[in-house]
């Protein structure tokens, strides 16, 4: 656990934030929550919309299993209770996007209850984050306002598309946390397979509850569960990406503290970002239950689980973020930031175990983090869209491992497989990059340099460390082939060190 605090200096002292975050991910399934109309990206205006989803009278709604079991399967990996009843609500409220007047969503009775995260900080100490609760409820549609400047128009792809509503305790205190939190909530779904977490298709966003406080009155808080303790805190609406919730709370937080300093007194309510100004923006008074009108939605019956269900649902789970870096730490022997970084994407942890079998794993990690990570970052592709196979990394490692190339030419090797020559044995065959081990031509090469710098051969015994001049010498002399190990050993043997 770490136990940083984040602060922020004001003219009258120092403050800490408080932060509690609201995650909305779609639901990672074909048909919407209560209708069979097709979900997906980039389809034409109002192509996916049902009678349903367009709110024509007389249209009732119908449960979607599957969306259900994602549900279902998401709350087991966040290690939260699942209700086995749960009850859909109407959450009344005009849009022209919402034709129905009302969101069905889940106010009384969440499907899921209350859970933990851990979630490890970028200076690899760990928090946990409670979840408070997850619920199921509908999209609503999209408003188009830049195709004419006198009208906008409504597109209802999007009404009534499954999403789940994650809702965190107020555990978070900075903006790095805030991240590292919401990067491991998509981690686990993306692992789920519940959702696809692309979050500039808007279908992974977060609202960020951010107040601000004095030194030890967190502290209260946690020990009372007064929130009296805490300050007033204000919502910033669909936030899309990890940068700009890192700026947005900055900002909230400093604007905050502002208010306060100058004797004011901060509004509850709901803002926007605006990451071209760098600023939130108020939006609305921050409204409660009661000003939706919430009741239990009359065409749907509440949601009764069966157990065996359950079970039979968590058995089929995939091995978790978790599991999986613990793992990786005990049976690779890999540090907990390395394996932390391999399980950060499901598709890269799989395509580092598929590489070392039966290799030095550390050796295969350093190439699958830096070397390929570098690559794939600069042309835009994910580990899930890797060309290069596992094979070809797994064969680099066995040529470094056996002495055939060294880590210097591994890496001209591997440009050359990289752009299609071939395996690492074909590129290091074809190119004549074998290392040189014959001890001969080493040693020819080494009594030539010293030879001719007999001034610097002597201050070597003065100044081991220069012995390294001579080693780049010899490397140079020999194209970058020779064994470094031997290099170092004869000239030591030479220069009487």
């Amino acid at each position: 656990m770490t136990d940083k605090t984040f602060t922020i200096q004001g003219r009258t002292g120092a403050w800490e934030l408080v932060m509690g975050l609201e995650i909305h991910a779609q639901v990672a399934s074909k048909a919407k929550l209560f209708s069979g109309a097709a979900v997906g990206f980039g389809a034409g205006p109002n192509e996916q919309v049902s009678l349903v989803d367009a709110g024509f009278p007389g249209m009732l709604p119908v449960l979607n299993k599957f969306c259900v079991e994602q549900a279902v399967r998401t709350g087991l990996g966040l290690n939260a209770q699942i209700n086995k009843r749960s009850q859909f609500d109407r959450k009344n409220y005009f849009y022209p996007d919402l034709p129905t007047g009302y969101q069905i969503s889940q106010l009384f009775y969440p499907i899921v209850g209350e859970g933990v995260v851990e979630v490890e900080a970028e200076d690899g100490a760990f928090f946990n984050v409670g979840i408070e609760r997850l619920h199921l409820e509908q999209d609503a549609g999209k408003l188009i306002h830049d195709l004419s400047p006198t009208e906008s128009y409504v597109d209802l792809n999007r009404a009534g598309t499954a999403l789940m509503e994650i809702v965190s305790r107020p555990d978070i205190r900075s903006p790095e946390q805030a991240v590292a939190y919401v990067k491991k909530i998509r981690t686990i779904l993306i692992y789920l397979g519940t959702c696809d977490g692309d979050m500039e298709k808007g279908n992974l966003r977060a609202d960020v509850n951010v107040s601000v406080c004095r030194p030890g009155q967190y502290e209260k808080f946690k020990e009372t569960g007064d929130f009296s303790h805490l300050g007033t805190r204000c919502e910033i609406k669909n936030v899309n990406s990890f940068r700009f919730i890192s700026q947005a709370i900055n900002y909230e937080a400093r604007r905050q503290i502002e208010i306060l300093e100058d004797g004011g007194k901060v509004d509850q309510e709901t803002r926007l970002y605006d990451p071209t100004a760098g600023e939130t923006r108020s939006m609305r008074s921050k409204e409660e239950a009661m000003d939706y009108r919430y009741f239990p939605d009359p065409d749907l019956l509440p949601l009764e689980l069966e157990q065996a269900w359950i079970d039979e649902i968590k058995t089929s789970l995939p091995e978790l973020p978790d599991d999986k870096r613990r793992r990786f730490m005990s049976q690779y022997g890999l540090s907990q930031y390395d394996a932390g970084v391999l399980i950060s994407e499901q598709a890269k942890a799989d395509w580092f175990e598929a590489a070392a079998r039966g290799r030095d794993a550390k050796l295969v990690s350093n190439w699958v983090t830096n070397e390929l990570s570098a690559r794939l970052a600069a042309e835009g592709t994910d580990f899930a869209d890797c060309k290069l196979p596992p094979a070809h990394v797994a064969e680099l490692v066995e040529l470094i491992e056996t002495n055939v190339i060294s880590s210097k030419i591994a890496k001209e090797v591997f440009d050359h497989v990289w752009n299609g020559e071939g395996s690492p044995a074909e590129v290091v065959e074809k190119h004549g990059l074998k290392q040189v081990t014959d001890t001969g031509a080493i040693e020819k090469a080494v009594d030539e340099i010293i030879a001719a710098n007999p001034d610097k051969a002597a201050a070597v015994a003065e100044k081991p460390q220069a012995i390294g001049w001579f080693v780049g010498q010899v490397m140079k002399a020999t194209g970058g082939k020779a064994n470094p190990a031997a290099v170092n050993d004869i000239l030591k043997a030479r220069l009487g060190l």
